[in-house]
């Protein structure tokens, strides 16, 4: 069993305690997959909860997965004694209770030296009631699509995904599928793919919308207004992203090799007035699926005439079936050359104006400094083993004034990957004229609605490297982070990064003093010395 650090311990007994009784648990909230077959395979998060009873408050929550430790009931009664997210001080409570007999034991053997009293009880009332609110919500939240069309609507996806449409059009060859209905004349089809980035499908429900967001990007210089401008399409979307998160942290987006089974479909919808939404309706997911089965026939049939630069002017027309119905709805597909060939001459227009280039206002910020499947750690050297590494490792760099040797020790990222990376990695920062510092700066997903902590280092030649991508809800990363800041402002703004090898050895995630083959002793840099603001993934590729 993990025992807490005797210092910890001690910042722990300060807090002043309260003749107060908490209570806590940890429950699994399920998404309503009975209105989505498709959320069905999608895992049921977990949700710690720590809560005065005596005061009717909660000071502390986190969601996470079934497999995380007991370890993480520990971390969210940590906070909620010392960070408590409600306006409340902080306590130390005199007894704490619980309903689960093994999260009992757990934490009397962790806190036995607080002074805190364990006891068992068969129900938590107050806590009951919150989890039923939580589970209301959970329930009552719309399916990402309507359970009549989400079997269908995925069939399709991965049927267009076989039918690989990028291999033939480029994001400037324009597709018009003409429904007259549901309030839609014609939507207008964009292909995304074909420079290997992202693959996807955008339904434009207007030309102008099209025409608009291709002129912006193509002359906007400011990577603030390009967001605006995305967030102002109108269109509905499906993307295509790996099951494999992991495959593409490092930046690589090219899915074209993987398999559909191996591939996932996201739908939604861009407005000005809505912006993203990734929630399709009954009627936005039947024009969806109608368009889908369009473009496929339309593949199918006319294939053999747009292979190489061939965008000939093509027109068909076909009757299909809505699922769930009896109706049957005539469609008209049409190839838009002249369109095309206008969004052609827009990008060369602007590439000749920018000598071959897009003059955007875009920092330095490169992903390939840092080997792929590294380990990446946020900890803590004692500073007897800083001194002793000072003496021992390959390659040193040292602070520019002497460290303040003062809390636990010198916070530290870790890096850990094999011998030869690591090497490499030795000689890439060297010719970088040495390291600088380690920041981390605010990054989004918009897409997935998902917010990071881009770990940055920056080299003395004034280049930001990133290193690594932690999501900002992720429990054990909160604690790390905090932790981080609060060593960082002990030691006055130093920390250092550690290069280790033996990624495959016995070592692995625990490398000893003969594996830790650099020590670079640096400031500690923020958002605002990096100077790049808070970054987004676009989820689009230009020609």
């Amino acid at each position: 069993m993990a025992a807490l650090n005797p210092s910890t311990i001690r910042r722990l007994q300060k807090l002043q305690q309260v003749p107060s009784v908490w209570e806590g648990d940890r429950r699994p909230i399920s998404p309503d997959s009975s209105s989505n077959p498709e959320l069905e395979s999608e895992t049921t998060n977990e949700c710690i909860i720590w809560v005065d009873g005596s005061h009717g408050m909660v000071r502390a929550m986190d969601m996470v997965t079934p497999d995380t430790g007991p370890e993480a009931i520990v971390r969210t009664l940590l906070r909620a004694m010392e960070n408590p997210q409600s306006p409340a001080p902080a306590i130390r409570p005199q007894k704490i209770v619980v309903k689960d007999r093994e999260i009992q034991f757990f934490l009397r053997g962790v806190l036995q030296n607080l002074g805190i009293t364990i006891d068992y009880v068969p129900d938590l009332p107050l806590i009951d009631e919150i989890f039923r609110g939580l589970q209301e919500v959970s329930d009552n939240r719309p399916p990402q699509l309507p359970p009549e069309y989400a079997e269908a609507l995925v069939e399709k996806a991965e049927q267009v995904w076989d039918d690989a449409p990028w291999e033939i059009l480029g994001e400037h060859q324009i597709i018009c599928v003409e429904l007259n209905q549901w309030d839609i004349e014609n939507l207008y089809v964009c292909v995304l793919g074909k420079l290997g980035m992202d693959y996807g499908i955008l339904l434009y429900r207007s030309l102008d919308s099209l025409k608009r967001f291709r002129e912006r990007v193509a002359y906007e210089k400011s990577y603030e207004n390009l967001e605006e401008a995305f967030l102002g399409q109108d269109c509905l979307f499906i993307t295509y992203d790996s099951f494999q998160d992991e495959q593409n942290q490092n930046g690589d987006r090219n899915l074209e090799n993987l398999s559909i089974s191996e591939i996932q479909a996201n739908f939604g919808n861009l407005h000005p007035l809505e912006g993203l939404r990734s929630v399709l309706y009954e009627e936005e997911a039947v024009t969806t699926l109608v368009t889908l089965e369009a473009l496929h026939r339309f593949l199918r049939a006319s294939r053999k005439k747009m292979i190489g630069d061939n965008f000939p002017s093509i027109s068909s027309r076909y009757r299909i079936p809505i699922p769930k119905s009896d109706e049957v709805v005539s469609v008209k597909v049409t190839t838009m050359p002249e369109v095309a060939e206008e969004l052609y001459e827009m990008a060369m227009e602007t590439e000749t104006e920018g000598d071959g280039e897009l003059e955007i206002e875009m920092p330095m910020l490169k992903d390939d400094l840092v080997p792929a499947n590294s380990l990446l750690s946020l900890g803590v050297v004692p500073w007897e083993t800083v001194a002793y590494l000072r003496d021992n490792t390959k390659q040193y760099q040292a602070a520019e004034e002497d460290i303040e040797t003062s809390g636990e020790g010198l916070p530290i990222i870790l890096i850990q990957t094999s011998l030869p990376k690591a090497t490499k990695l030795i000689t890439d920062l060297q010719e970088g004229e040495g390291l600088h510092g380690i920041g981390f700066n605010p990054g989004e997903d918009p897409m997935e609605e998902k917010n990071y902590d881009l770990g940055i280092l920056k080299t003395y030649d004034g280049v930001l490297h990133l290193f690594g991508e932690f999501m900002q809800n992720d429990p054990v990363h909160q604690e790390a982070k905090q932790k981080w800041d609060e060593r960082c402002i002990a030691t006055d703004g130093w920390c250092g990064l550690i290069i280790a090898r033996g990624i495959t050895g016995a070592s692995r995630g625990q490398p000893e003093f003969k594996d830790m083959m650099a020590l670079f002793e640096i400031r500690f840099l923020s958002s605002q010395e990096l100077g790049i603001g808070p970054l987004k993934l676009m989820p689009v590729s230009y020609e």
